[in-house]
């Protein structure tokens, strides 16, 4: 049978995990000649890739290198900020900038949050439930991770609306979006405003230190990190691009999930103790990360495949997520499914640092859901998905419900 796998196709987008099913028994090493690389499929090929030093992060560096010098030049300061990223590096660099972006995760940080997050919850489902219907994404997944990760920087909510902006366009390049031939251009001129943006706050927050990520990590500098405000710069930018895009879509994702799968619904709001676990069951399900890519740095024999320096590696965490091999009955929802080791959040040292915070917002949210919205349908059947290789997501999902004005999270 032939492989029918052409990610530019934009119903791949929409459900990819047929042409997964396929890939993962006949050709789990895939040479595709639409991407310029390989496809990795199998939960511990996927698993290998991701956390094996023969394969790198470092990718935007030879991407940019390849590239004609006009557009080297033209696209320089993209170029010079995405490299910046710790995502991006592998140790010691890696080790350097992650340290910095730790202090922003510890578990204490994170449950003092707590009570923040509930109470954006409630503001946000507050101004909804008696319409009896919303967008979850618009209404409820994007602006609650987005006002987390503001508030933890000391930035002000009203600038929500043009952090989006930013971000989406942002998200094209560094999603590795299909069809998209202006991307470069636009990702450009959102990071310029990103980078200007950011600049502008930290100067601030120098002359005027408050109780917040943004002073913390000005403190960590002084005291000997050897980050450069560039590399601050581009550290802010990166929280707010990752912190706001991983929760949404797990949100969204998670949601339609359970709304295609009523009966875990219903058990999940029968039995609220099942939360924690179903939350790990949405991650596995249909995650927020599509793949992620790395740079083979020596020759890699894979299943009679050979791998060489400098290839391309396509990573796919949502196949290897419902690898049989690995887990039971993968194409099933299950909420209250045991032993899930899935890798929805990477693996190894690029683990995402933001997993639990991830996990507190997603968690909080689907409850305050189920509690304060009853009989929730989905009002479309064409959902419209992010166009990305990297991140996955639906960038609207319309329900119906009816309300309950009680049960809010805080009171």
């Amino acid at each position: 049978m032939e492989i029918a796998y052409d990610p530019s196709r934009p119903e791949m987008m929409v459900d990819p995990f047929p042409a997964f099913e396929q890939l993962r028994e006949q050709a789990p090493v895939y040479r595709s000649s639409v991407l310029g690389g390989w496809v990795l499929t199998r939960y511990d090929d996927v698993k290998l890739a991701i956390s094996d030093r023969r394969f790198s992060a470092d990718r935007m560096r030879p991407f940019f290198a390849q590239l004609p010098s006009a557009k080297q030049c033209a696209y320089a300061t993209l170029r010079d900020s995405i490299s910046r990223w710790a995502v991006f590096h592998d140790p010691p660099e890696h080790t350097r900038l992650r340290g910095l972006m730790n202090k922003a995760f510890t578990p204490r940080s994170i449950e003092r949050l707590e009570p923040r997050i509930r109470a954006i919850i409630d503001g946000l489902l507050d101004q909804v439930v008696e319409r009896g219907e919303m967008d979850l994404i618009a209404d409820l997944a994007y602006p609650l991770p987005a006002s987390v990760i503001l508030d933890m920087l000391g930035l002000p909510c009203d600038d929500l609306d043009r952090i989006k902006l930013w971000s989406d366009e942002l998200a094209l390049f560094v999603g590795s979006s299909v069809n998209t031939p202006d991307k470069y251009q636009r990702a450009t001129n959102s990071i310029q405003s990103m980078n200007e943006y950011f600049s502008q706050a930290i100067q601030r927050r120098r002359s005027d230190p408050s109780d917040d990520l943004l002073t913390a990590l000005l403190a960590a500098q002084e005291q000997g990190d050897l980050l450069s405000d560039d590399e601050l710069v581009a550290t802010c930018v990166l929280l707010v691009f990752a912190g706001h895009e991983t929760t949404t879509n797990l949100i969204g994702n998670g949601l339609l999930a359970l709304l295609r799968f009523p009966a875990q619904l219903q058990r999940l709001r029968n039995d609220p103790g099942l939360m924690p676990s179903a939350i790990e069951e949405l991650l596995r399900f249909d995650g927020p990360a599509a793949s992620a890519v790395r740079i083979a740095t020596e020759e890699i024999v894979l299943h009679d495949q050979i791998i060489r320096p400098g290839d391309r590696v396509f990573a796919m965490l949502g196949a290897a997520n419902r690898d049989p091999r690995q887990f039971a009955n993968p194409e099933s929802l299950d909420v209250a499914r045991k032993e899930n080791r899935h890798l929805a959040f990477g693996h190894g040292i690029h683990f995402c640092v933001g997993a639990p915070l991830a996990r507190l917002e997603a968690r909080l949210a689907i409850t305050a859901i189920l509690q304060r919205c009853h009989d929730i349908k989905l009002q479309t059947t064409e959902l419209n998905w992010t166009n990305s290789l990297v991140l996955r997501g639906v960038k609207s999902l319309p329900v119906s419900f009816s309300s309950e004005m009680t049960h809010r999270l805080t009171m």
